[in-house]
């Protein structure tokens, strides 16, 4: 599906790798999806269609609320963008006012498609095709985290407890355990205090910031 004008799309998450990893991604698009806007643990302030919220370190399921994401006069649509795309977090997403919940598997064209659809007016629900890693980046992966592996860590170092943890995440606390696990003996610590450390040196704390997208000037007055 294409349209005759670009989708305005504003990226939000609160890692800066993230949202920029997003930016790449969608980039070769940019005759059907216009970036707008960048935003690191900041709330969007540019109208736009469509607020596509990377889940990654974030509140999920009825610990998000959907309408602070929801900007502009139009009230922009939100499209839940996670590679943890249960029914039934789906379900209490699109409850709570989510336009769709898209898995981090999409190539990206099917991606690019879906957000023209969401704008036309469609909710849905999209999984990754079978097999599929996540897209993007994520801070810890050049190091050989896997994404939710990366996200415990990150959460660990910005002070979470595993009981906190699994409740950011959706995880059961035995999932968060075996992630630690597996996570520590990948970058070479053995506690908590060493993870946190290993996290600030490496990125894994979130930072504030909020940029204009790189087709903003075209189509967003200031």
């Amino acid at each position: 599906m294409t349209t005759d004008t670009p989708v305005l799309v504003a990226l939000r998450n609160d890692y800066e790798i993230v949202v920029e990893g997003l930016a790449q991604m969608l980039a070769p698009f940019s005759e059907r999806v216009a970036l707008v806007e960048l935003d690191s643990g900041a709330p969007v302030a540019r109208p736009a269609d469509v607020v596509l919220y990377d889940t990654f370190g974030q509140p999920q399921g009825e610990h998000l609320d959907i309408s602070s994401l929801q900007v502009g006069p139009a009230r922009a649509k939100v499209i839940i963008y996670t590679w943890a795309l249960e029914a039934t977090l789906a379900a209490t997403w699109i409850d709570r006012g989510a336009a769709a919940c898209l898995s981090k598997g999409l190539p990206a064209p099917v991606l690019v498609d879906a957000i023209e659809r969401v704008h036309a007016g469609e909710r849905l629900v999209l999984p990754a095709p079978a097999g599929e890693n996540p897209r993007g980046r994520w801070p810890g992966r050049s190091e050989g985290l896997s994404e939710r592996e990366a996200e415990v860590v990150a959460l660990i170092a910005e002070g979470l407890s595993n009981e906190a943890i699994a409740g950011r995440t959706h995880l059961s606390i035995n999932s968060v355990k075996s992630y630690i696990r597996s996570a520590y003996r990948k970058i070479g610590v053995d506690s908590r205090s060493q993870a946190v450390l290993w996290g600030v040196d490496h990125g894994l704390l979130a930072k504030r910031s909020r940029r204009p997208g790189p087709d903003e000037e075209r189509f967003v007055l200031p």
